[in-house]
C-alpha cells in the first residue's frame, strides 16, 4: 500500500442559522479539497481530506425542536453527494465534517453526525455517542431504547482501514478502542475542540490526546479541529490545531494553533503501521489487553435508553450526570 498525504482541513465560518446556509459551507469546503489536492500535488497524493466537527452547522439553538426545524437534514444528502463527486473526480476519501442530523427511523431526536464518503459512495456515518455534556441535546445511540445500528463503524478502503469518532467522544479510550479492535488503521478525528484545551500547554488536551489514542492503538490519527474566531462561533473560542499524527504517536504535522482557515498535510504510511502491528511483541497493545480482567468498566455510569423519556435538555443532562456520579464509588 503507498504512502499518502492526508489533509486536515480546517474551517473557519459563520454559523447558519438556518439549514439554507450549508450549500454555501459545503462550496467552499468542495474549494478546499481543491486547493489540497492540487497545491500539495508536487510532494504526494492527497487521498484522505479531514473537516471538522460543526463544519457545515452548529448547534447553535437550545432544543431539539429548534435544531430539528432550522438545522437537521438527513444523511446522506445533496451535499455529502456534492463530496461523492468531488472524491471520485480525484479518487479520494472525504470525512465530511459534522452534520446535524434528522432520521425518520427516530422521531423526535437529532444526531451530530459525520459521514465518509468515497468515490463509490457512503461509506459509513458515525453518529456522536458521547454529547458534549450539558450543552449538546442532540442524541447519542446509546439514548435510544433498541438502537441496532453500529454504533462505531470501520470501513476497508484502498487506503486502509478507517474510523472515526467525534470530538469529545476521545476523551474516552474506551471509544476509540472499539474502532481499533474492529481493524481500524487510521483514526479520524472530527473536532470542535475550544479553548483553552487545545494545542498550547498547559492544558493542551488537544494534543495530548490525539497523541495518547495513536500510540495505545497502535494507529495513524489525522485530526481536524474547528478554526472559527470567537465572533463567528460564540461563547467559545477554538483553536485549531489540526494534525498528523503517526502511530507511535509522533506528530508528522500540525497547523499552528490559533482561529483561521487552515489545510495541514502529513504523511499516512498504512504499509508500515501493518509491518509495526505484524512484527512487534512488545508494546503490542491491542494483543496484550486482558478484556476479562476490566469488570468494572463494565458497570453502568450514564444511563441507556433516555431519550425514551421525552426530549433532551440541558437541564435533564445535568441531572442524568449527577445520577451517573451517585453511581460511582464513593458517590452519593
Amino acid at each position: 500500500m503507498p504512502r499518502y498525504l492526508a489533509a486536515a482541513c480546517q474551517t473557519d465560518f459563520p454559523n447558519p442559522t438556518t439549514r439554507a446556509g450549508i450549500a454555501q459551507h459545503a462550496a467552499h469546503m468542495l474549494a478546499m479539497i481543491d486547493r489540497a489536492v492540487v497545491g500539495y500535488r508536487p510532494f504526494g497524493d492527497v487521498r484522505l481530506v479531514v473537516f471538522p466537527e460543526f463544519a457545515h452547522a452548529a448547534p447553535v439553538y437550545e432544543t431539539v425542536e429548534e435544531l430539528a426545524d432550522k438545522l437537521a437534514v438527513p444523511v446522506p444528502n445533496e451535499h455529502t453527494d456534492r463530496y461523492v463527486r468531488k472524491a471520485k473526480e480525484y479518487g479520494l476519501y472525504v470525512q465530511c465534517g459534522s452534520f446535524l442530523e434528522a432520521d425518520p427511523k427516530y422521531p423526535g431526536v437529532v444526531f451530530n453526525c459525520t459521514p465518509l464518503v468515497g468515490p463509490d459512495g457512503l461509506l459509513y456515518k458515525y453518529r456522536k455517542v458521547h454529547p458534549w455534556l450539558p450543552w449538546e441535546v442532540h442524541a447519542s445511540p446509546h439514548d435510544l431504547p433498541g438502537y441496532a445500528e453500529p454504533m462505531f463503524p470501520v470501513a476497508e478502503t484502498e487506503i486502509g482501514v478507517l474510523g472515526c469518532a467525534i470530538c469529545y467522544d476521545w476523551l474516552f479510550p474506551e471509544a476509540i478502542r472499539e474502532l481499533a479492535v474492529q481493524g481500524a488503521e487510521v483514526l479520524i478525528r472530527v473536532s470542535a475542540y475550544m479553548d483553552p484545551w487545545g494545542a498550547t500547554p498547559p492544558m493542551d488536551w488537544w494534543t495530548v490526546v490525539n497523541r495518547c489514542r495513536a500510540l495505545e492503538n497502535v494507529a495513524c490519527v489525522v485530526a481536524a479541529n474547528q478554526g472559527a474566531s470567537a465572533t463567528n462561533y460564540p461563547p467559545f473560542s477554538w483553536p485549531g490545531g489540526s494534525m498528523v499524527v503517526d502511530y507511535d504517536g509522533r506528530i508528522l504535522s500540525q497547523a499552528d494553533p490559533g482561529p483561521g482557515e487552515k489545510v495541514v498535510v502529513g504523511p499516512v504510511d498504512v504499509a508500515a503501521l501493518r509491518a509495526e502491528r505484524d512484527r512487534r511483541t512488545g508494546h503490542a497493545l491491542l494483543a496484550h489487553r486482558r478484556v476479562e480482567a476490566y469488570r468494572a468498566a463494565q458497570r453502568p455510569a450514564y444511563p441507556a435508553g433516555t431519550a425514551a423519556e421525552g426530549p433532551i435538555t440541558t437541564a435533564g443532562n445535568d441531572e442524568k450526570t449527577k445520577a451517573a456520579k451517585g453511581r460511582l464509588p464513593g458517590g452519593s
